[in-house]
């Protein structure tokens, strides 16, 4: 499943931006189809622009019956007839879609016997100042198990002991869901820690969920703004 928004607020209608001959949109649901990962693969989305841009291409589209406040929202609205057992949500902003880290994020569900594990996502290592200081630069921090602590747009661990090595680890909007926590999703309503920093992710900490993170080292381009967009297709050549 991938959302898409028309409206963003750092980058108004990035979705439809021309990467290389087609919209970013458009670019990211063939990535998504040419992996061979998915059973399925939609996009949905709350703006007719959009819905007929992946209809003229033939992609599988659907519209949102209402305005939700998250991607993961959005997609909850559309599986909840669906007979599936794990859904994914890429984010309708990357393009470049690593298809092995996508098979990591899947292969935790093969494994988990008991379905411990509610949901799945990715983290990077980073370790350049600026990035980790950046608010637009979602940061999680895990235990030893790999599963999340917590996400913030504020670096952490803060480096209060500057003489403790410590690795900071970016957290990329992939995730991938057994279907009963994404309804439980749409159903609880959000609590402050996630509206404060703005983070979905946040939600399911709040009510007790475990989201086990794997490590990629795939940096990929998320587009975020003007400036992501040129990035993207300079990489894109």
């Amino acid at each position: 499943m991938i959302p898409a928004r028309y409206q963003a607020s750092r980058f108004p209608a990035k979705l439809m931006q021309d990467l290389e001959g087609k919209p970013v949109i458009v670019r990211t649901y063939e990535a998504a189809v040419q992996t061979g990962l998915f059973d399925e693969v939609y996009v949905v989305t709350d703006s007719k622009i959009i819905f007929d841009t992946i209809s003229e291409v033939g992609g599988q589209v659907l519209m949102s019956k209402e305005e939700h406040e998250s991607g993961s929202d959005r997609i909850a609205e559309a599986v909840v007839e669906m007979d599936v057992d794990i859904v994914i949500n890429v984010q309708g902003d990357e393009p470049f879609i690593d298809s092995e880290s996508l098979k990591k994020v899947i292969e935790v569900f093969k494994t988990d016997s008991k379905k411990e594990i509610d949901l799945a996502s990715l983290m990077t290592p980073i370790s350049d100042w600026e990035e980790i200081s950046n608010p637009n630069t979602v940061k999680v921090i895990v235990d030893t198990n790999d599963f999340a602590l917590y996400f913030s747009r504020s670096p952490i661990p803060y480096p209060r002991d500057e003489t403790i090595e410590a690795t900071y680890y970016k957290h990329k909007g992939i995730y991938a869901f057994r279907k009963r926590a994404l309804i439980d999703f749409q159903r609880l309503p959000m609590l402050p820690l996630e509206a404060k920093e703005k983070i979905e992710a946040i939600r399911f900490l709040e009510y007790g969920k475990k989201i086990k993170m794997v490590e990629t080292h795939v940096t990929g381009i998320e587009i975020d703004t003007p400036e992501d967009l040129e990035r993207a297709k300079k990489a894109w050549k």
